[in-house]
């Protein structure tokens, strides 16, 4: 009799279990640690995304192993950015991923978008195309940077549509950027997967509302320092200056994957002297020893950005440790006394 009553209460909750579990979840594949965290984030209790761009490795140099072919091949859904920042991704996704779904992040409705900038403390960025020269004062001028301290610019509904290769694609450098972009991650999943749409929906609200959070929290981190100006390594930086008003005073390189010459690294050197630059920052990828030559002789000090989130490990949290190791570089390096 105890036997059968345990049966008795064991098969309903049995069946409960089967009920409450997700569905299977299909497979997607990422092309970038922040994009495979904003896509792991939505995903949870339903799978885990691939990744293609892991370790240190940064898609501006990135080459497709045999492995990345075979995870499109099967892939159900695929997220990037775009040609503009994966560009090994493109022909790929055209010869494999034909039956997958595709989503290409940088046409998420309600992005903010940023020219490159070019001349003056930012090179020239050549990709084939003309584009107007644009200095930090004029960039300045254009998206109100004399707002009172603490305001933000609200860019939500913003989409300048700028053509391949004319904006600056590190859009994940705006968390408003990341709502849109998690928006559109929400409803290519939904899609693709409606078995599973509930929990996707469920888990983009409290992705939505954690990057509010950490809007407001990475304005407080920020805010002491934000008129000390400094120099990058290269200039991924535009859409969190533009968002919290920080002063990037110039760049060693605008794309990564060229070298700066002698004649520009002697450039951004007096640059560093003449605006009394507090900090120069490297990034862990990329020529380090270039930073060293450019403080030479100055009184700016080295810190370290990652934006492509090379130290991190891989997953959901990523991307607001990813925000907040940003926010507090600047704020320690900046916080420095000569």
């Amino acid at each position: 009799m105890k036997l059968a009553m345990g049966l008795g209460l064991a098969i309903p909750a049995l069946l409960f279990a089967g009920t409450a579990r997700s569905a299977d979840a299909p497979v997607v594949v990422t092309s970038i640690k922040p994009v495979h965290s904003l896509v792991s984030a939505i995903m949870q209790g339903v799978g885990k995304p691939e990744l293609i761009v892991d370790g240190a490795a940064s898609p501006h140099t990135y080459t497709m192993k045999p492995s990345n072919a075979s995870a499109l091949q099967n892939a159900a859904v695929v997220f990037w950015v775009g040609p503009g920042l994966e560009a090994f991704l493109e022909k790929p996704l055209e010869a494999l991923g034909t039956d997958a779904s595709i989503a290409e992040l940088d046409k998420a409705p309600g992005l903010t978008k940023l020219k490159f900038r070019e001349g003056g403390a930012f090179e020239a960025h050549d990709d084939g195309d003309e584009h107007d020269a644009h200095d930090h004062a004029n960039q300045a001028d254009d998206h109100d940077h004399a707002e009172k301290a603490g305001d933000h610019h609200d860019h939500a509904g913003e989409d300048h549509n700028y053509d391949h290769g004319a904006f600056d694609t590190h859009l994940w450098l705006d968390p408003m950027n990341a709502k849109a972009m998690a928006t559109e991650i929400t409803t290519t999943l939904v899609a693709a997967d409606p078995a599973n749409a509930l929990t996707y929906q469920a888990n983009a609200k409290t992705l939505d509302d954690k990057l509010d959070a950490l809007d407001t929290e990475i304005a407080a981190i920020v805010s002491p320092v934000k008129d000390k100006p400094f120099v990058v390594f290269h200039d991924a930086y535009q859409y969190f200056e533009h968002r919290y008003k920080v002063r990037v005073a110039g760049s060693i390189t605008v794309s990564p994957e060229t070298i700066p010459g002698a004649e520009r690294i002697s450039e951004i050197h007096k640059k560093v002297g003449d605006l009394g630059a507090t900090c120069v920052f490297a990034e862990p990828q990329f020529q380090p020893r270039l930073v060293d030559v450019v403080l030479e002789g100055t009184k700016a000090k080295a810190g370290v950005l990652d934006p492509e989130a090379a130290t991190l490990d891989a997953g959901p949290d990523l991307y607001f440790t990813l925000m907040r190791g940003i926010a507090n570089s600047m704020k320690d390096c900046l916080s420095r006394e000569s």
